[in-house]
């Protein structure tokens, strides 16, 4: 049982009821502003509420912390954590120390779990999920998605096959349901010291597949990179941009005397990569998913161990019937599709001379409104809010 230091603080609860009211993703709280929402990607002042002072701040902030979160807290200068309303809403928090004052930024986490196909995320991300074993790297800024798209694939797992699943998360964010399969959710903090040390004694517990929500340094890619090498399905996500340059960071983090062995066993086991970013619909209200997605082809596979990964994206390009990608390919389509503007695309283009490629023979103007799909929703009040 946890207990709080002190009871929460009203005003904070009102903000945070805003999120949800507003449909917003994210609620910022710093030092001398009033609260601020993201909504619809940009961030704009809760209405009526006036700035909060630093020690107001710092107060509020406080208020929703346990003795051990603020011993943490006291001791780290940082605080990853995840909350919740008396309403069973859940946000993902991160506290932080700036200029002597404390700020925090909050996530709203979805309560359902939607389907990959509402996301609007390709098939081809769903076949991930009846893979054996290997490494599937999901990647993006942060607030692309990524935790909900693997979310996503986790449920497809769990509603269609009989393992066991473990995640390993900080904090957790999604809570999943034992279906067809086992879930363990562990918490880095209150349920592990940390990614390596779950990682260490996670193939002891008997697992299937195994989420890692973050791979950090060098240590925790490398006991991924073993574990999925010794017939686990492994999920992992990384703060890259594009297919290529998530292979190439995976294998710079290590020193170069290792760089050709770790060639070879992302070779052998990667099976995909994801990556993807939000872009505000041509009409104005909320998000759409873009992605860029590379599925391990035998030529990919060599192009890794040889150290061409220049080489991919032309691969990718050419794999469509395999079911990649190029992120400027998908953007190509939405614009065509009239879902986002032309000045969006370009915005999030890879290649702006690729994608004016891609676009040729378009016009920039009006979107074609009338296409714009009115199912997608990503679920995290990112999307479809025009529905």
């Amino acid at each position: 049982m946890t207990i709080l230091l002190n009871k929460p603080d009203i005003d904070l609860l009102e903000a945070l009821s805003q999120v949800v009211l507003q449909g917003a993703s994210d609620l910022h709280l710093t030092a001398n502003s009033p609260p601020m929402l993201r909504i619809d990607g940009s961030l704009q002042p809760i209405e009526n509420m006036e700035p909060w002072s630093g020690e107001k701040s710092a107060a509020a902030l406080m208020s929703i912390l346990t003795a051990s979160q603020q011993a943490l807290f006291d001791q780290e200068l940082e605080l990853d954590f995840s909350y919740m309303l008396a309403d069973g809403t859940r946000f993902r928090v991160n506290l932080y120390h700036q200029q002597g004052a404390i700020g925090g930024a909050f996530r709203i986490i979805p309560s359902e779990i939607e389907p990959l196909h509402k996301l609007g995320i390709s098939e081809s991300v769903g076949d991930f999920a009846q893979l054996p074993r290997g490494l599937v790297l999901f990647t993006g800024p942060t607030g692309s998605g990524k935790s909900t798209t693997i979310a996503a694939l986790i449920d497809l797992i769990n509603r269609t096959r009989a393992d066991h699943i473990v995640t390993i998360e900080d904090p957790v964010e999604f809570l999943h349901h034992h279906k067809k399969s086992v879930v363990n959710q562990r918490e880095v903090g209150s349920d592990t010291h940390s990614f390596t040390a779950a990682l260490k004694h996670v193939l002891r517990q008997d697992p299937d597949v195994i989420l890692i929500g973050e791979l950090r340094d060098l240590e925790t890619i490398s006991v991924a990179l073993t574990t999925a090498e010794t017939g686990h399905l492994v999920f992992a996500s990384l703060h890259t941009q594009d297919a290529a340059q998530t292979i190439d960071r995976v294998i710079d983090v290590f020193p170069p005397h290792q760089q050709a062995q770790v060639r070879t066993q992302l070779a052998a086991t990667l099976r995909g990569v994801v990556c993807q970013t939000l872009i505000k619909r041509a009409s104005g209200k909320g998000r759409v998913v873009a992605t860029e997605i590379l599925v391990t082809t035998p030529a990919i596979s060599n192009l890794i161990r040889e150290g061409k990964t220049y080489q991919i994206v032309s691969m990718m390009q050419a794999g469509r019937t395999q079911g990649m990608n190029t992120m400027d390919q998908h953007l190509a389509d939405l614009v065509k599709a009239g879902t986002i503007t032309y000045q969006a695309a370009t915005e999030k283009a890879h290649d702006l001379l690729g994608l004016i490629g891609l676009l040729k023979g378009y016009t920039p103007g009006e979107p074609v409104t009338r296409n714009v799909s009115r199912s997608i929703d990503f679920g995290d009040t990112f999307s479809a809010q025009d529905r």
